[in-house]
This record gives structure tokens, C-alpha cells and sequence, in this order.
């Protein structure tokens, strides 16, 4: 009884004052908006070359499934097939 009393304790104390908490970090160099001005998942090549204009550089598709890396001045745009996966800011 005792242990299941202490046990129920300390579940109580983390509860209520083990709360999580998160600090944002500001690295230099990077957006405080982390979406700020890049495609979004699941865009096509189409669409993105509509919003942002033509890439300055393509890199040839590489892999099965191929996937495109299109270079623009301050982001890089991953492609599987022709939809976006994944786009980051450069540094």
C-alpha cells in the first residue's frame, strides 16, 4: 500500500510540475519563419516553377524513385517523380 501510494505521488508531482517546456533557437543565417517563401509538400514541378520561376540550377533525377534536386537562389527544392518532398533554405 505504501509503494502504491508513493508511486501515485510522484505521478502527481510530474504532472503538475513537470510540465514540458521548449525554447525556439535563432540560428544564424536562417529564417524565423521556417515556411517562410518555399514550396510546400507535395507541389508539383509545374506549380512550382509557376510561383517561384525557374530554378538556377537542375540536377539530373538520381535513384529509384528518381529524385530531382532543383536549386533556386535561397532554397532547394527535392522532388520525387515531379511533387515536392522536401524543401530547405540554404546557408
Amino acid at each position: 500500500m505504501g509503494k502504491l501510494r508513493t508511486a501515485t505521488l510522484i505521478a502527481l508531482f510530474f504532472a503538475v510540475f513537470g510540465a514540458a517546456q521548449a525554447e525556439t533557437l535563432q540560428m544564424e543565417g536562417m529564417s524565423a519563419n521556417p515556411g517562410e517563401a518555399r514550396p510546400a509538400r507535395g507541389m508539383t514541378q509545374n506549380s512550382v516553377q509557376s510561383k517561384y520561376g525557374s530554378p538556377v540550377n537542375v540536377r539530373a533525377p538520381v535513384g529509384d524513385p528518381p529524385i530531382t534536386r532543383w536549386e533556386y537562389q535561397n532554397f532547394v527544392v527535392f522532388f520525387e517523380y515531379d511533387r515536392v518532398i522536401h524543401a530547405v533554405n540554404k546557408r
